[in-house]
């Protein structure tokens, strides 16, 4: 999911395992470690898209990182309070400034990632809520004196444990995937029942944690309420699971009222929400896509819209390393499209397409551009159609609200 509920996530499995003992160092800390596993993200600045492509939520969202990278970090956090080194003006701004730079660069880079422009309104969003957070640091943390930390390499070692691997956990529940069994297997788990963004999972959550925050430590109000965070956010997972088994019964009838035949389909909600459905039929020659929200008159779908495949195109590269690795990122759900140009386009079906019904055969979400060289494809992701306005953001809005008309 998003890098800010991960760290919220992160901050109330600290509190959880060494609230007591440390304060609101354990938030901050689970919060540094829910958020670790995101820096993958950076991985497109060093290698060709291909890799960076395969690298995110790869190693760092497995359980091998998450179980051997805490006993070097636990280690290094131990020495850091033995040391009294933290106690240093010097080092404790140097470290909220870099830590503070590094979510800001991470939340404004993965928008950049996938829209190739920059967000000015976000950046001046995050750049707020970053002075913000260091004002309140300084405040309450910097300039207060603290008290003696008296936990053990083992106590820092469980805090990083389960603040990094409650990270990949949280994300194997969105469509992206994620590699949990690395370096022994790259299968992607994905369970498709929540939105990458959903406002609804995080800001109940960060309100939970932000009173738990401002209670003195030790107390049992302040392990409720952070415990009422992690549980309503688990409950509106459950919820969530809930709308999944709902929305894969509406589609399978459909489909057999129908007439369509399909070997596999899949179902996931879209972004910042856990409302608007989109369903997803293989057939031999196609996909057949379809929207459902909960707020539609009735459980009948009747508006489809056909993928056709065309897999022959891709005749002659069947073994190359950039096809294989585009078919494993996207578990097979692709169709494949000849640009007026002449260049193939890897369209990643899973996610739909920009607009409520198909528009061309273009606008998809996630699609690649392939170039022949020398034999050999060369992938650049593309980011036309992915323009983010006040005019898709109503789109999506209608068709959340059941509101079925779309403009031209």
């Amino acid at each position: 999911m998003d890098s800010l509920t991960q760290v919220i996530l992160g901050a109330a499995v600290g509190e959880a395992v060494l609230g007591k003992k440390i304060g609101n160092r354990a938030m901050l800390w689970g919060a540094f470690g829910g958020f670790l596993p995101d820096l993958d993200v950076t991985s497109s600045l060093v290698f060709d898209e291909i890799s960076a492509l395969a690298i995110h939520r790869g190693i760092t969202h497995s359980f091998f990182f998450a179980f051997l990278f805490p006993l070097l970090l636990g280690w290094l956090v131990h020495q850091l309070y033995a040391t009294g080194l933290y106690q240093r003006k010097r080092y404790k701004y140097s470290a909220a400034l870099i830590g503070i730079g590094t979510m800001v660069f991470t939340a404004n880079y993965l928008p950049y990632v996938i829209t190739d422009a920059f967000n000015l309104k976000l950046f001046l969003s995050t750049l707020a809520v970053s002075g913000l957070v260091l004002f309140l640091v300084n405040r309450f943390y910097f300039r207060v004196e603290q008290s003696e930390v008296n936990a053990t390499w083992r106590d820092w070692y469980w805090l990083f444990f389960w603040s990094i691997v409650t990270h990949p956990i949280l994300d194997c529940f969105t469509a992206y995937g994620t590699q949990l069994f690395l370096p022994f297997s790259d299968y992607r788990v994905a369970f498709n029942v929540i939105s990458v963004a959903d406002p609804i999972y995080t800001f109940p959550f960060l309100l939970f944690l932000i009173i738990a925050a401002s209670l003195r430590m030790g107390t049992r109000r302040r392990a409720i309420f952070n415990w009422l965070g992690l549980i309503v956010s688990s409950l509106y997972m459950l919820f969530c699971f809930n709308h999944k088994l709902q929305v894969n019964k509406i589609f399978e009838k459909a489909y057999a009222d129908n007439n369509i035949e399909y070997s596999r389909y899949m179902t996931a909600p879209l972004i910042f929400n856990n409302v608007l459905w989109l369903g997803l039929a293989e057939t031999d020659s196609n996909y057949i896509h379809a929207y459902y929200s909960f707020y539609d008159k009735d459980e009948v779908i009747q508006d489809f819209n056909i993928f056709n495949k065309n897999y022959h195109l891709l005749d002659g590269y069947q073994d190359d390393p950039t096809l294989k690795t585009l078919k494993w990122f996207s578990n097979d759900y692709y169709t494949v499209n000849r640009r007026p140009d002449g260049d193939l386009q890897y369209n990643d079906v899973r996610f739909g397409v920009f607009g409520n019904k198909l528009r061309g055969d273009t606008n998809y979400v996630f699609k690649f551009i392939l170039k022949d060289k020398n034999g050999a494809l060369d992938m650049t992701q593309s980011k036309e159609g992915r323009e983010v306005n006040d005019d898709t953001i109503k789109e999506l809005w209608d068709r959340i609200m059941g509101n079925e008309e779309t403009t031209d």
